[in-house]
């Protein structure tokens, strides 16, 4: 794949035979951002999991100190006091049973997380299979099935973000943008990293984090020793 020359000069502030530690990983970070527009900073990590077996999902959610930097739209499905509840809380969108139509039949998908009461899943059962593949359906694990709607709203307003396996073992996830200072993206990075490692399920033999890299959207690859988040 041919690359271009911001690139290509970004890759040569990066040691690929190097693992870095945090503090050195988020200041190339910084170094590597070359795109005109604000870039989202991710991790990913590749697991010694296998999602294959239940008992070895990893799956949370975890609120970054620094925030996303990026404006969460939340959807909420509730009904009675929870609707008023929810939209004092700041939710963008709130409803019941009326709102599947329109996102079933006319694709609206106009927001980035998707809350629900318990009593509510039922309906939101029906959309599972657009929800689903998008990461976007409701699930009590990360906190988006609950009964206190406003505390979920505030939490994801605030920065909460979600990270689970995907079929490959792997686990991507935003936790900044270039913009931030190296302190910001060292705060919320350590705080989802150690939400990760305390996810780690009891069952996984050998070694959990079998490596970790952060990159800005258009940056290259930077390696992360593991060793030196635990």
């Amino acid at each position: 794949m041919k690359r271009g020359k911001k690139y290509q000069d970004a890759a040569k502030l990066v040691d690929r035979s190097s693992l870095y530690d945090a503090g050195e990983a988020m200041a190339l970070l910084k170094k590597t951002s070359t795109a005109k527009f604000d870039e989202t900073v991710e991790v990913h990590i590749r697991t010694g999991c296998d999602g294959r077996h239940a008992d070895q999902q990893v799956r949370g959610a975890v609120v970054l100190p620094n925030g996303t930097g990026k404006k969460v739209r939340v959807l909420v499905f509730a009904k009675n006091e929870k609707v008023d509840i929810a939209k004092e809380a700041g939710a963008d969108y709130v409803g019941g049973a009326e709102l599947v139509p329109k996102i079933q039949n006319e694709g609206w998908l106009d927001f980035d997380v998707v809350v629900a009461t318990p009593d509510m899943m039922g309906v939101v059962g029906r959309l599972g299979r657009i929800l689903g593949p998008k990461g976007m359906m409701p699930n009590p694990k990360a906190g988006t099935v609950t009964p206190d709607v406003a505390k979920a709203i505030k939490d994801i307003k605030a920065g909460k973000i979600e990270y689970r396996l995907d079929k490959a073992n792997i686990i991507h996830v935003p936790f900044g943008k270039a913009s931030f200072t190296e302190e910001q993206l060292a705060g919320n990075f350590q705080a989802l990293m150690d939400a990760i490692i305390k996810a780690k399920p009891s069952t996984v033999k050998g070694t959990y984090l079998k490596s970790v890299v952060v990159s800005t959207t258009m940056g290259p690859g930077i390696k992360v020793n593991p060793l030196s988040l635990s």
